[in-house]
């Protein structure tokens, strides 16, 4: 089992090998995400971007750029379809956005005829946090893509979670489904649907995990807390993964825990044909190598 984050590395090499794409590579910030990966042994990868401006950078930052295969595309757009393209014909494996706006991006892989999604399927973001406050990883969605997910998608999305827990080791994941208050406050989305949630994993109409909700977020992540609420379950103060209701919630625990508790995290697109790595600038070099480790691992 994937106990911290720099266990993605060493479980990453002992497999086969993925190719990552990377769409408009023309800036430091992917091409060097890509050169470390490539370095470190846990990819191939494709750079697809104006292959003038991409060996420039690798000149300024001393990396070898024979260690990449770079296909000229200095249009945006045109490199976004031709990475998708190439992943419907299976010549890559993981896709990585470069400089592109998202936009765009999600647009070439949202395409009802072209694009990445299998009918059913919903784009989220699986996020995996290791807090020095929590004993062990925590695995999130969604902080970053779906606004106000319906009870449907929230389905989807914690077969996403349980996914990524499978990749890590975990067999059997304990899903906390969050809403202010373990008590069924009937007025709240997120308290009704948390309680139909777990309903449903109670009657194995949600397989593959264990679902208790709804459960504030303190009962969710400490057992003090839970013993002195008085909230039993197997879940209650020891989850793996936590659902949140919206994107407000999630995006803001997200943020706490980066900034104030100093955590390091793996983040991923979840829901196309292939993981999708979205790293920002603001990420650190650490956390765009886990994401593409986390993405290799879950394929």
């Amino acid at each position: 089992m994937i106990t911290k984050l720099d266990d993605l590395f060493p479980a990453v090499l002992r497999q086969v090998k993925k190719t990552l794409i990377v769409v408009s590579a023309n800036d430091n910030h992917s091409v060097m995400a890509a050169y470390e990966a490539v370095k470190r042994g846990l990819v191939h990868a494709i750079l697809i971007g104006d292959k003038a401006t991409i060996e420039h950078i690798c000149a300024e930052e001393h990396a070898d750029a024979s260690l990449f295969t770079i296909l000229h595309q200095p249009d945006e757009w045109l490199a976004a379809v031709q990475a998708v393209q190439m992943i419907r014909q299976q010549e890559g494996d993981i896709l990585m956005k470069g400089l592109i706006s998202t936009d765009r991006f999600i647009k070439a892989i949202l395409d009802k005829e072209k694009g990445l999604m299998d009918p059913g399927s919903v784009l989220s973001h699986v996020t995996v946090i290791q807090n020095p406050n929590y004993y062990k990883l925590m695995i999130v969605s969604d902080v970053a893509v779906l606004p106000q997910p319906d009870l449907s998608q929230k389905i989807k999305l914690i077969g996403y979670m349980v996914k990524t827990a499978a990749a890590l080791g975990i067999s059997h994941p304990k899903v906390a489904v969050i809403a202010p208050s373990e008590q069924l406050l009937l007025q709240l989305e997120s308290s009704r649907d948390a309680a139909f949630l777990s309903k449903m994993g109670e009657r194995g109409q949600i397989k593959g995990c264990l679902i208790d909700g709804p459960l504030a977020l303190d009962i969710a992540i400490d057992a003090e807390a839970a013993e002195i609420k008085g909230i039993k379950g197997e879940v209650a103060g020891d989850a793996d993964c936590l659902l949140f209701p919206n994107l407000d919630a999630g995006n803001v625990f997200y943020k706490t825990n980066m900034k104030l508790a100093k955590a390091e995290s793996a983040a991923m697109l979840t829901g196309a044909r292939v993981p999708v790595v979205l790293t920002s600038r603001g990420d650190s070099t650490l956390t765009k190598q886990y994401s593409i480790a986390l993405a290799a691992l879950v394929i």
